[in-house]
């Protein structure tokens, strides 16, 4: 019987082996096997934890409806990269080598180390390009594409025109731009000054002096340049290019103390934990956010979905930016997937994504590969705050680029 037994084992193992060297690793006749890297702890208390929660949701969904071409997705959950660009090479590594997954994804996480690993391997993944390890890759995509675009690549227009529109018109308004020191910050600053000028605005000024580590003990410096950045009176409009909540809290209650009447936009504010607390929730009352997803709040039927699959899988989850970015990336990947056919590999998977690829999708716009390789999407929404409650200000619309200067 222990011979019968241990022959039956080893013709199964010899079976799904014959059938993922058919097919590529981490894929059987049945099942595609996806895992994922996030930031679900850090010395900050930065999480991006949600997006596991959101790639679960859009992955069972797809298996409720018969999956990918016959095949349904083994999700394997998210390794922790604790926000370290080592942990995160190891764990792509330990997905690849150890799991034997097909692809990657979600990926999202500020430090992730594992691009250049898979990059080499030829492994797919997906999530949020926030930083440059996205851009220039065959193997990373972005839901959003490169959001570090090289100068003469295309920049986005997106927030500059959107706020445009909100404001009935760009002329004769001015802008300030206040960043930290991170070159990440910086390098923001550049491309979000770009897209407002390119939207007509006048650029009053941008001030990247502000420390990273910390919220400074003092915002009278900053709040005396931004008041003083137009001729000697204060911008129509502020852009934070801050990551913290803490910060724009800071920044914007003392521009409030200050007298500013102008308008307050960022990229970080649409947050349902704000609005647990009574005194950031003051402070960023009238803040315009700037998701580069159709917000929550929305009445489109892709968002009506994805509230019904985050419950299906998640009883009463709070709706986070992270959440919408894994549930948005899960989503290209399954379309992708769609594309590529039964015969499915690695290599045909990437062929397929990197061959004139284009996805619009009311939930996050458009993208478009191989070009979103090296520029933004283009595509994004902006939402207010008002009243402790989030509304639509403007619904996800793409722009063209323009290119980096």
């Amino acid at each position: 019987m222990l011979v019968a037994v241990l022959t039956a084992a080893g013709c199964a193992a010899q079976q799904q082996a014959s059938q993922q060297n058919e097919t590529g690793q981490g894929v059987t006749d049945t099942t595609i096997r996806i895992g994922g890297v996030l930031t679900k702890t850090s010395a900050s208390g930065y999480s991006t934890k949600d997006a596991e929660i959101g790639a679960k949701a859009r992955f069972e969904r797809a298996n409720a409806e018969g999956g990918v071409h016959g095949r349904k997705i083994e999700f394997l959950g998210a390794e922790d990269d604790g926000q370290d660009a080592a942990k995160g090479d190891a764990a792509a590594k330990k997905l690849v080598q150890k799991d034997q997954v097909f692809a990657l994804v979600p990926v999202h996480a500020p430090n992730f180390g594992g691009a250049a690993f898979l990059e080499q391997q030829g492994v797919p993944w997906f999530g949020w390009a926030t930083g440059p390890q996205w851009c220039g890759t065959k193997t990373g995509f972005g839901y959003n594409g490169c959001l570090a675009p090289k100068q003469g690549a295309g920049s986005q227009t997106w927030w500059g025109r959107q706020m445009a529109d909100l404001l009935g018109g760009s002329a004769g308004k001015s802008v300030y731009v206040q960043t930290s020191d991170s070159s990440g910050s910086k390098y923001g600053g550049t491309t979000i000054s770009q897209s407002f000028t390119a939207a007509g605005f006048t650029l009053a000024g941008v001030n990247s002096g502000l420390p990273a580590a910390a919220p400074p003990p003092d915002w009278l410096p900053y709040v005396n340049k931004i008041m003083t950045s137009d001729d000697g009176g204060p911008p129509d409009v502020v852009v934070s290019v801050i990551a913290g909540t803490k910060f724009n809290v800071g920044l914007y209650a003392a521009l409030k103390r200050a007298g500013y009447q102008g308008v307050l936009t960022d990229a970080t504010s649409y947050d349902v934990a704000i609005l647990k607390d009574q005194a950031s929730a003051q402070a960023l009352d009238g803040v315009i956010a700037a998701p580069m997803f159709e917000p929550f709040e929305s009445t489109a039927p892709e968002i009506a979905k994805l509230k019904q699959d985050v419950e299906k899988v998640a009883p009463g989850t709070q709706l986070t930016q992270h959440l919408a970015i894994g549930y948005w990336a899960a989503d290209i990947f399954l379309d992708m997937l769609n594309r590529t056919g039964k015969d499915l590999t690695r290599q045909k998977f990437l062929a397929t994504g990197n061959g004139s690829y284009l996805y619009e999708n009311a939930g996050f716009g458009r993208i478009e590969y191989p070009k979103d390789h090296d520029e933004p999407n283009g595509c994004g929404a902006l939402v207010k705050l008002e009243g402790g409650a989030f509304q639509v200000a403007k619904s996800m619309k793409c722009f063209d680029n323009v290119p980096l200067k």
